[in-house]
């Protein structure tokens, strides 16, 4: 059964692909042909991850998955959250996003937080999500070199370095999204002859 998975980062196919039957071949959306900015219109991750989804779906006519993430602060009422991506604006990048957030802080010391990510998958027959979420705390500077986005600043509870001072396997067998692509691919094998024969 082939499935696209609505992103072309590399990374992300590979880390799902590695954990799939067989029987389920993973695509990106460039190799469906998909060459079009992917509509994020809704204000929850549950509804820009379903949006995404239904786009390829409708679009393309394949089974699909679709995932969102945002990070969500205590003492900032939850923000940025869906916004999480363009937090310092609409083609902000990482270190301006980081930037941010920190000074929004300041010295607050209620630095509790939480990574969440939602999956959706969506077939003729099937919608459904899947939740990922890990808790931790911001830090107030940044440390470490790996990883992407506001992983320098996010220490994960029960550690103490950040995301970005993990390696990748590390991060991976912890991670909001790590979690959330474990459920996704536990209900694929659940599944997995019904969905094929369908």
């Amino acid at each position: 059964m082939d499935i696209c998975f609505a992103t072309n980062n590399k990374h992300k196919v590979e880390e799902v692909a590695s954990l799939l039957p067989p029987s389920f071949r993973l695509l990106t959306l460039k190799e469906i042909g998909c060459m079009d900015e992917l509509p994020e219109e809704r204000d929850t991750l549950e509804g820009n991850s379903l949006q995404k989804a239904e786009y390829v779906f409708n679009k393309f006519g394949i089974p699909c998955i679709s995932d969102d993430t945002g990070l969500e602060v205590n003492a900032l009422n939850g923000r940025p959250g869906v916004y999480s991506a363009r937090y310092a604006g609409p083609d902000a990048d990482s270190p301006s996003n980081i930037q941010k957030l920190l000074q929004a802080l300041g010295d607050t010391e209620n630095r509790a937080a939480r990574f969440r990510t939602i999956i959706t998958f969506i077939t003729p027959d099937v919608v459904r999500q899947f939740e990922g979420t890990v808790e931790g705390c911001i830090t107030h500077s940044l440390s470490g070199l790996s990883g992407f986005g506001y992983d320098p600043v996010f220490m994960p509870e029960g550690h103490d370095v950040t995301f970005a001072e993990m390696t990748s396997d590390e991060k991976n067998a912890i991670s909001h999204r790590g979690r959330a692509v474990r459920k996704l691919v536990d209900y694929l094998k659940s599944q997995e002859n019904s969905l094929i024969s369908s």
